[in-house]
C-alpha cells in the first residue's frame, strides 16, 4: 500500500507556555519534535525523484530526513544570542512488528547529525503505524518543552498492531491530563491520503505526496508553518445567504 509525501497527520497545534506539566513542574518554552520514519518493505518501491527519474522511496525519504535535520539545525543556530531556542528532537523507525528509538528525544545536538541518516535500517515487511505513533508520542509527553509535535513519514496504512485512530485519542487525553498538547503530522507518501481520514477526524491534518518534489514541499510546509513557526490555520469562513 502507498501513502502520499512521507509523513503526515496534524493534530491541533497548541503552544502552552508556563502550564504545569506532569508532577507540577512548569513547561519550558520550546519545541519538541519526534519523527517516525517508515522502514516497511514497500519503501523499496520506486517513485519519481527530483530529477524525474525512478528511485526507491526509502532513498528519497532518507534525503528528505536529512533536509529536515538541516532545517532544525538552522532553527537553533539562527536564534538571537539573547533568546536561545530550545529544541528537543528524536527519531523513531518502524517496520516488522514494532517501532524502535534510533535517536533518543533530547536537546538537539548539531554534532550528531550523522546519527539521523547513517543508521537507517533496511526496509522490512510490516507497517506498525499505530505502535510507532504511541512509541514516539510517549517520548514527547516526557519532554519538558511546551510545544510537542509528532511528524510521521510513511508510505502505507497500518498492518500490524493497533490502528493510529485507536491510539491517538488515548495519547491526546494523556497530554490533556498533563496540561499540554500533542500535535501530530502525517505525510502520506505515495498512498491515498483519504486512508487517513479517521485520524484527520480526530484533529489531525493529513498531507499527501506522490513523488520527491511533492514530499519536500509538504515537509517544508509542516516544518515552517506548523512546527517551527506554528502558524494557525485560517478560520473557515461561514457561508452567507
Amino acid at each position: 500500500m502507498k501513502l502520499i509525501p512521507s509523513l503526515i497527520i496534524l493534530a491541533a497545534v497548541v503552544g502552552l507556555s508556563g502550564s504545569p506539566a506532569c508532577g507540577g513542574a512548569p513547561l519550558e518554552e520550546g519545541v519538541a519534535v519526534a519523527i517516525a520514519f517508515d522502514a516497511s518493505g514497500s519503501m523499496l518501491e520506486a517513485v519519481k525523484d527530483a530529477d524525474g527519474k525512478s528511485s526507491p522511496k526509502n532513498i528519497i525519504a532518507a534525503r528528505a530526513l536529512q533536509a529536515i535535520v538541516q532545517r532544525l539545525q538552522t532553527f537553533v543556530a539562527d536564534a538571537p544570542a539573547s533568546a536561545a531556542r530550545k529544541l528537543d528532537a528524536g527519531l523513531y523507525v518502524f517496520s516488522g512488528k514494532d517501532a524502535r528509538e534510533l535517536v533518543a528525544l533530547r536537546p538537539f545536538d548539531v554534532n550528531h547529525l550523522e546519527h539521523w541518516t547513517n543508521n537507517l535500517p533496511a526496509p522490512a515487511a510490516g507497517t506498525p503505524l499505530g505502535i510507532a505513533v504511541e512509541t514516539a508520542s510517549r517520548a514527547l509527553l516526557k519532554s519538558p518543552l511546551s510545544r510537542k509535535h509528532l511528524l510521521v513519514i510513511t508510505d502505507g496504512v497500518n498492518t500490524v498492531g493497533p490502528d493510529p485512530a485507536r491510539v491517538l485519542p488515548r495519547l491526546q487525553q494523556e497530554a490533556a491530563q498533563k496540561q499540554t498538547a500533542l500535535s501530530v503530522h502525517f505525510v502520506a507518501f505515495d498512498v491515498d491520503a483519504k486512508l487517513f481520514d479517521p485520524v484527520k477526524k480526530l484533529g489531525a491534518t493529513v498531507l499527501g505526496a506522490a513523488n520527491e518534489s511533492q514530499l519536500n514541499t509538504q515537509l517544508e510546509f509542516i516544518l515552517e508553518k506548523k512546527i517551527l513557526l506554528e502558524d494557525e490555520e485560517p478560520p473557515t469562513r461561514k457561508k452567507t445567504n
